[in-house]
Order: C-alpha cells, then sequence, then structure tokens
C-alpha cells in the first residue's frame, strides 16, 4: 500500500457547535509505539456528538478530527513496534486516556493513527464494520455484563433498554449462559430481543420490583431505571449503570443498606482482551452487532440523523482502499 500521497481527506470539528468541515490534511506518521493505520471503518457514535455539542470535554486542542470506533490496515510502524506488521487488519481498544477521535485525530478521515498495545487483529469472517462497531459499542456492552457485572452461567440478569447497546448486551448475556430478562417500553423491539435468547421483555423496571435478580444492567440510565433496579436485585446483588439519560440518580439509601447492593458505573478501560473476547463471539456467530453502512461523504448527515433520534444500530463510514 503506498504512502507517496501524503495529503488525505478528513472532516475536520473546527469549533464547539459548528458542522464538520471536509479538508485536507497531512498523513501522520507513527510515533514509538504507534502504528499508522488506512481506516477502513469508522462508527457514529452518541459520543461524538457530545463532544460536537459541547456535552463532553475535549483532551485535545481544536481543530479535531473525530471517530474513535476505527477499524483499517497498518501500512506503517513506528519504533519500538512489536507483533503488529504492515497489512495487518485490526482495531483498537477504546479508552478515554487514549485512543483515535478522543487523544488524537480519529477515524472521520483516511489515515489514522493507533497504540500498538492496544491494537487487536480482527479474526477472519468478520467485516470492518462489525470491527468497527465492536471497539466501543461491542465492548461497552462487554465491559458493564462480563467485567462489570460478572454475569455466568445460571445468573438471573436483568437488562434495561433494549437499544443498540442494551440489545448487544442481553445477547452477551445469554451467551455468557445467563437466563435474560429485558426492560424495553418500545415494544417493536421485543422480537428482536425474543429472537436473540430473551426470556421476556416487559416494558417497565417496577415490574421486576421483587424478582431478586443476580444483575441488572441499566442501559437506559433515567434515574427512575436506576432506583428501580435497586428493588429488584437480590440481596448483595448488583446494579452496574451504563445509560446516561439522566445527569443524577436519586436512590434509596434503606434500599441500598439494608440489602447490600452494590451500585457501580461502567466504561470501557481500553483492555485489549476484552475486546478480542467480544470479536471472538461475532467471529463464532455467537454474536451480531447490528451495522448500516454509509460512505465517507455521509458522515455529517449520519450524526444529524442520530442526534434526531433516526438511527437504529450502528452506523459505519466504510472508506474504500
Amino acid at each position: 500500500m503506498s504512502l507517496r500521497r501524503r495529503i488525505v481527506k478528513a472532516w475536520v470539528l473546527d469549533e464547539v457547535g459548528s458542522a464538520l468541515r471536509l479538508t485536507d490534511l497531512e498523513v501522520p506518521r507513527p510515533a514509538q509505539g504507534q502504528v499508522l493505520v488506512k481506516v477502513r471503518g469508522a462508527g457514529i457514535c452518541h459520543s461524538d456528538l457530545g463532544y460536537i455539542y459541547g456535552v463532553l470535554p475535549f483532551q485535545v486542542p481544536l481543530p479535531v478530527v473525530l471517530g474513535h470506533e476505527v477499524s483499517g490496515e497498518v501500512v506503517e510502524c513506528g519504533e519500538s513496534v512489536a507483533g503488529v506488521r504492515p497489512g495487518d487488519a485490526v482495531v483498537s481498544a477504546v479508552c478515554h486516556t487514549d485512543a483515535p477521535g478522543i487523544t488524537r485525530n480519529g477515524g472521520y478521515a483516511e489515515y489514522t493513527l493507533m497504540t500498538a498495545d492496544k491494537v487487536v487483529p480482527i479474526p477472519s469472517g468478520v467485516d470492518f464494520a462489525k470491527a468497527a462497531a465492536a471497539t466501543d459499542a461491542g465492548v461497552t456492552s462487554y465491559t458493564a455484563v462480563v467485567i462489570h457485572g460478572k454475569v455466568g452461567v445460571g445468573d438471573r440478569v436483568g437488562i434495561v433498554g433494549l437499544g443498540g447497546l442494551g440489545l448487544t448486551g442481553a445477547r452477551i448475556a445469554v451467551v455468557t449462559g445467563a437466563s435474560v430478562i429485558g426492560v424495553e417500553p418500545n415494544k417493536d423491539v421485543w422480537p428482536i430481543a425474543l429472537e436473540s435468547g430473551v426470556s421476556q421483555v416487559v416494558s417497565d423496571i417496577e415490574e421486576l420490583a421483587g424478582q431478586n435478580l443476580d444483575v441488572i444492567v441499566d442501559f437506559a440510565g433515567f434515574g427512575t431505571t436506576t432506583a428501580g433496579a435497586v428493588r429488584a436485585v437480590k440481596p448483595e446483588g448488583t446494579v452496574v449503570l451504563v445509560g446516561l439519560g439522566v445527569a443524577e440518580t436519586t436512590l434509596n439509601s434503606l434500599d441500598l443498606i439494608s440489602r447490600n447492593i452494590a451500585v457501580r458505573g461502567s466504561t470501557p478501560s481500553g483492555v485489549p482482551e476484552h475486546l478480542q473476547a467480544l470479536l471472538a463471539m461475532v467471529a463464532a456467530g455467537d454474536l451480531d452487532i447490528a451495522t448500516t453502512e454509509i460512505g465517507f461523504g455521509d458522515i455529517p448527515e449520519s450524526l444529524d440523523r442520530l442526534a434526531r433520534g433516526e438511527v437504529k444500530g450502528r452506523v459505519v463510514a466504510l472508506i474504500d482502499s
């Protein structure tokens, strides 16, 4: 793969609240411990809207190239890189201290940089769109269910909010061997959840009060959902909070203390092994992350559609080689 063309296209955010601007940038050069990646898939994420609208703080000065869900091919390695070579199809484990589109220019461009130690090979049979969606959306669900929820075989698990993350989390729990109940007011989603192995779906978390579930993962995070989850887990049960439907949540102290309930937040910590485990589920056919593919030029419009709530599943921009 030739790098004679050192000027490439990128969608740049100049300031908070502005529209993305298509421009030319120089191809970045990998520093020690980094690899240069030709972007093949770039996921469109709600977090990008958080940056655009100033809800999330920037870690790099503007202007910036967003896009942290990135898959692609290694084209160049910096010094001290081992185990990765040009031609490898890779993704990068995402965390808020080291990731494309968060701590440096990201995947809404033809090339980006990845930290070699966080790079994970894409298994055979997993395409660039599915791999890109796995990096953040998939691992967010995996981290909440498996790592922080510690869901195991035979556990009774509640999944609150069956959007893209919740459906993925529910399926991961099923694959792990748990019995899963979903909570989702939109009944159009119920058949999808049941087809994925969820045993039952209810409209409101209050319908699960007193059910004594082992773990509940709240992908909605609307306050009432988290408080209801506390009443639905068993004594010494666990509630994992992922969603940010509201910024603050009020919980009943008596419920927490008298029943020894553990409530914890969950976000990915950039552990490559977590991404590897998730990709193995995808490669084995046990997990399918629903994706819609768009072109590189459609990224701004897709972000607008995401902001209007018109997107189902994950949207991934595919960039031609």
